[in-house]
């Protein structure tokens, strides 16, 4: 069913919004990887999202397909925003937009250097995948503008009261954190119940991120049902 050569499977069907595919039960999931293969096609991508899965691969992998355990979340309550950062907020050391340039966040996030990683996980075919559900309305990203240039941002997914943050980039001090901070304040103040980080990290945790079992995150989604469906 599932080819592993590099990248999506050339002979997977494309799926459009409203199919929905089924991924294994979770009973059998053993490790991070839940599968491999597929493609990124807005059904498949979606039905990921919704089963609580995502995307994670190098250029020279499979698509492969992850659900980490602990999973990483940020509640309304625990978001976290520094004295620092409260400055910069209040100083208005960037202009913050919404879904103003969604293209240039991912592209963003695929250029700018990480120290300690060989590259970026980021392809030409996950940006184009990406902005396709972004035009549908799936997708969303917040920017950060210094002096009319885009100077960081985040980017991620939002299914009802669920919303799933992917990656984030920065040009400058903390223009992607004020990015982050700002988008993650204006989704809970419209009734947003948690903002998955995915992967736990000191940096996400100094946000207000706290680690939850798989099994504990996975209840939670049935618990904010969530589905587009």
């Amino acid at each position: 069913m599932f080819s592993f050569k590099p990248g999506p499977d050339p002979d997977f069907p494309y799926l459009d919004e409203t199919v929905n595919f089924n991924f294994s039960d979770p009973k059998e999931w053993d490790g991070d990887i839940v599968a491999i293969g597929g493609n990124l096609s807005p059904g498949m991508l979606l039905s990921a999202y919704e089963q609580g899965i995502f995307p994670w691969y190098n250029p020279e992998d499979p698509l492969i397909w992850q659900s980490p355990d602990p999973r990483c979340v940020i509640f309304p309550e625990k978001l976290h925003i520094s004295s620092s950062m409260q400055k910069i907020f209040k100083n208005n050391v960037y202009e913050i937009t919404f879904d103003k340039d969604f293209f240039g966040v991912m592209t963003g996030c695929k250029e700018i250097f990480r120290p300690n990683q060989g590259g970026t996980w980021l392809s030409d075919y996950i940006i184009e995948s990406y902005m396709e559900i972004f035009k549908m309305g799936w997708a969303h990203s917040a920017e950060s503008w210094q002096d009319g240039e885009l100077v960081g941002g985040c980017y991620g997914v939002l299914m009802g009261k669920y919303f799933v943050g992917e990656s984030m980039f920065s040009k400058r001090k903390n223009a992607s954190k004020a990015a982050f901070l700002s988008f993650a304040k204006m989704l809970f103040e419209k009734g947003i119940e948690v903002v998955d980080c995915q992967v736990p990290t000191d940096h996400l945790q100094s946000l207000g991120g706290e680690p939850m079992t798989r099994n504990d995150f996975l209840k939670l989604l049935k618990k904010l049902k969530v589905s587009r469906l």
